[in-house]
């Protein structure tokens, strides 16, 4: 995949400019006013600090089934990326988080939108405080550095190169051929979690995680949870 770049200073959203691109168009910014995850949580960025960065990927032919996998596989390539910064231990959180020494370093928003995909990916670059609400629980490639300032810009086509070999393995081999190398950075399985689901008024799913199946689903004590938000523990 060849990308092509469209910067602007400050935006709404990304993933709001992204929807007048095409296959391959990256929108990014310093800053985004309307910034937000999964499920309308806010993403919060200082100005400047961190990488908010939106990119379109076609997936025309391909079923709805296989592009519910595609979240999972772009915080494979972001955790991919990430490795070249830090010598720090990098998870995968099902089904968008990537955590870095447990700690939430970079976050994906998929939004179907026409025959593409758009990937909203935000990481936590050179931001070193964080609001009291999440400051326990978020980290940044500055704070694992221990450095100056990284290159923003760096991290970006770092992740971006990542995305294209991982988006052609997948489109290629299929998402199947990806577990493995999600299963060896599986922030769940193995551990108690409880599953809020969104895509109906279930009661939250709780039991030991089996990991990721190759439907992109989280296995919970023996169900299948095809959407919502995974949590370690209990919620009542």
């Amino acid at each position: 995949m060849e990308w092509k770049i469209h910067h602007k200073s400050v935006t709404d959203s990304t993933n709001i400019d992204a929807r007048a691109g095409r296959h391959g168009d990256v929108f990014t910014a310093d800053f985004q006013m309307r910034g937000r995850g999964r499920l309308d949580h806010k993403w919060l960025s200082a100005p400047g600090a961190n990488l908010a960065m939106s990119a379109v990927i076609g997936v025309e032919g391909l079923s709805p089934e296989e592009v519910s996998t595609l979240p999972l596989v772009v915080g494979l390539s972001v955790s991919d990326a990430l490795r070249d910064f830090t010598r720090c231990d990098l998870s995968l959180k099902w089904p968008n988080d990537v955590l870095a020494g447990g700690r939430k370093i970079a976050g994906i928003l998929c939004e179907r939108h026409g025959d593409c995909v758009i990937a909203g990916i935000g990481v936590n670059v050179n931001q070193t405080e964080f609001p009291e609400e999440i400051s326990a629980r978020a980290t940044s490639l500055a704070l694992l550095c221990e450095a100056g300032p990284l290159d923003v810009a760096e991290v970006r086509d770092a992740v971006l190169s990542a995305l294209a070999v991982r988006c052609g393995e997948w489109r290629g081999r299929g998402f199947a051929a990806l577990l493995p190398d999600i299963a060896r950075i599986d922030a769940l399985k193995g551990r108690r979690v409880s599953v809020v689901q969104t895509d109906s008024d279930a009661s939250p799913v709780s039991g030991v995680c089996g990991g990721v199946a190759e439907d992109g689903s989280l296995i919970v004590g023996g169900a299948r949870i095809y959407a919502g938000e995974a949590h370690v523990g209990t919620v009542e």
